[in-house]
């Protein structure tokens, strides 16, 4: 007993091991790391060099839960209120209704693909129905891929809030085929729907606030803060589950609430819960991959990638377009959102619920799972960046590589200290007056400790700590840190800058171009807030008279602070422009466009039938002569052609 429990250790720690050297070849490669976690569990299984013999599904089920838990919990705590209130709309919507329209497209041509039950169908179309977090959150903020805040937003919060829709509508979905479905399915599901979110989120706020209260209450030892915390949130997990809520859902809101709150230790237990979350991916993938049998996959590696290429093609930008499509996306920015449907672990552990249920075609619904996660995984998580550079959504960045450590004040949540190392080429190192507030209380220069007044100025690879409130800590990067990837391209901000206060009348003078009507007492921010639609972001362009203007600084809020010039235009490269995803103002245009055509031709087709003398039978029945023709048609000659009126009635009335 003690030997198989010692092989057991060894062959966990092995695979953690492997598992985490071959995301060296993963970062080389550009491969999606979350693959390479599920590729070594494959290779460790059964059918894979390792042979380890693993068909335990409860036990696969239970592991992977409390990883997925600890990832929501992480997914919220990481979670700030300020881009909450960005995507809150949007990806909340994403979250429900994006679910449940995806859940409805897969699982009808599931029905038809696999020849299963429609309720089995539509159970299927539920595992897949959402994103996974970790994929998501490892490629937008380990990826280094730029986007607008709006679109990363709701990105992050659609992928860690999706999560309990397509639990609970798995869960409902396995329990109702085991009872034999009901009489009213929609109603059922509606109301398992209120009792388990409603009584997650309520718990979950419950939960948030308590743990926050005891964390600041209770001196504990620092070591233990963050594993009270986690021990915390796995009890509310638990919990949650046991009362009839979703566990899940309660999770991730109390992650939400404890991140965004005054809460002691916190820089401690967000260090913690990164390396606890990087354990729980590694864990769950070689787990669910373990289990899988490859042997058994080519039963349905055909129906698997036809719904794989459904998914990504036809379900996800469906949902996606519906959903954004009363919030006014940009095309690009709505394709791009649509492309990041990656499937992972939460889709594999999903489809071990009908298997531990007893749901006959429980093995084939796995199978089939497995074959489309790993399909969008290799389609989708292998071209992420490139479809946002063929989209031309990603913008560049606020500040370029810093070398910063967190370190916390004991007893202390409204203070701080911050360590850099000065970057060579950051304003600082370069002589830029450092602000009154962000003077450093230590600097470190050689092996030496030296007080800022006997430091002199601040040189590169200078160590300097600062004590500052977490909310000055983005303002201090851009002092400490190198310069951003074309930040001083003039290409991209132009040959000259100002602030954004400065009048236009006043540019205009020194560089001669002319002003437009109205315009000579607005500074350029006004200017460019009227002319821009949307969030002001970095690179932004606006032609104004023979010169461009160019947003060069933005605040926290997209307020502009500093602007750029380019004195020569410019020939900007057009921005591409896909024929899909129309906004609900581009919808409404067309079709006041369409009328507009419809009433043109009706209008045409009115004048042409008064204007047009033509042989004509009298109301008798007997031939008009060609003498009565001919004076009819000089009549119609001496008179001004009707068309011709109304178009510069038409003309006279739109200027």
């Amino acid at each position: 007993m003690i030997e198989s429990m010692n092989l057991v250790i060894l062959i966990a720690s092995i695979l953690v091991v492997v598992a985490v050297f071959t995301s060296l070849v993963s970062f080389r490669v550009g491969a999606p790391l979350l693959l390479v976690f599920l590729f070594v569990g494959l290779g460790a299984g059964e059918d894979g060099i390792g042979g380890i013999m693993f068909d335990n599904a409860p036990l696969a089920y239970f592991i992977g839960s409390i990883a997925l838990a600890l990832i929501l919990f992480d997914s919220g705590f990481e979670t700030q209120f300020r881009t909450l209130k960005i995507a809150a709309g949007p990806s909340l919507v994403l979250a429900t209704f994006g679910v449940l329209i995806t859940t409805g497209v897969i699982g009808g041509v599931t029905w038809l693909v696999l020849d299963v039950p429609w309720l089995v169908a539509l159970l299927f179309g539920a595992i897949v129905s959402s994103t996974d977090a970790a994929a998501v959150f490892f490629l937008l903020r380990v990826g280094g891929i730029n986007l607008r805040d709006r679109t990363r937003s709701t990105l992050e919060v659609e992928s860690g809030s999706n999560d309990p829709m397509a639990v609970f509508l798995t869960i409902s979905l396995v329990e109702l085929i085991i009872l034999g479905g009901g009489d009213n399915i929609a109603l059922e599901l509606l109301q398992r729907f209120v009792l388990q979110i409603g009584l997650g989120g309520v718990f979950g706020l419950a939960g948030g606030y308590a743990l926050v209260w005891m964390i600041n209450r209770v001196k504990l030892e620092p070591g233990l803060v963050p594993i009270i915390t986690m021990a915390l949130a796995l009890s509310l997990f638990g919990a949650t589950s046991i009362l009839g809520g979703s566990g899940f859902m309660a999770v991730y809101v109390a992650g939400l609430y404890a991140g965004n709150s005054k809460m002691q230790m916190s820089v401690g237990v967000r260090r913690f819960q990164h390396v606890t979350t990087w354990l729980a991916q590694i864990a769950m993938f070689v787990t669910l991959g373990l289990l899988a049998t490859p042997s058994e996959f080519g039963a349905v590696i055909i129906p698997g990638v036809i719904l794989a290429l459904v998914l990504v093609f036809i379900a996800r930008p469906v949902a996606v377009w519906l959903c954004l499509m009363f919030f006014n996306f940009s095309r690009n920015d709505t394709a791009f959102i649509s492309w990041v449907g990656l499937r992972g672990a939460v889709s594999i552990l999903l489809a071990i619920v009908p298997m531990v249920e007893g749901v006959p075609e429980g093995q084939l619904l796995f199978n089939t799972a497995f074959i489309v996660v790993i399909t969008s995984l290799l389609l989708q998580g292998w071209t992420i960046r490139k479809v946002a550079n063929w989209l031309g959504i990603i913008v560049p960045a606020k500040h370029g590589p810093v070398d910063r450590i967190d370190l916390e004040l004991p007893g202390n949540a409204n203070q701080e200290i911050v360590v850099y190392r000065v970057h060579e080429a950051s304003a600082v190192a370069t002589g830029h007056r450092i602000p009154r507030w962000a003077r450093p209380s230590l600097i470190l220069r050689d092996g030496a400790s030296l007080r800022p007044h006997s430091a002199g100025h601040i040189q590169a690879g200078d160590q300097v700590y600062i004590i500052t409130p977490p909310r000055h800590v983005e303002l201090l990067d851009q002092l400490f840190a190198g310069p951003a990837e074309g930040a001083n391209d003039i290409e991209l901000f132009g040959d000259f800058s100002f602030p954004a206060d400065t009048r236009i009348a006043d540019i205009a003078r020194l560089y001669g171009f002319a002003l437009e009507d109205g315009d000579a007492e607005l500074t350029v921010a006004e200017i460019m807030d009227r002319d821009l639609p949307g969030d002001l972001e970095l690179g932004d362009r606006m032609p104004y008279g023979t010169v461009e203007l160019i947003v060069r600084r933005t605040d926290d809020e997209h307020g502009l602070l500093e602007v750029g010039l380019a004195v020569e235009q410019q020939k900007a490269k057009p921005k591409r422009r896909i024929p899909i995803f129309q906004s609900r103002s581009e919808l409404l245009e067309i079709w006041k466009d369409w009328q507009k055509r419809k009433r043109a031709e009706k209008n045409a087709a009115l004048r042409d039938s008064k204007s047009t003398p033509a042989k004509q039978i009298d109301e008798e029945g007997t031939k008009v002569s060609d003498d009565q023709i001919e004076d009819a048609t000089e009549d119609s000659a001496s008179e001004p052609d009707q068309s011709e009126t109304d178009a510069s009635a038409a003309s006279d009335k739109k200027a």
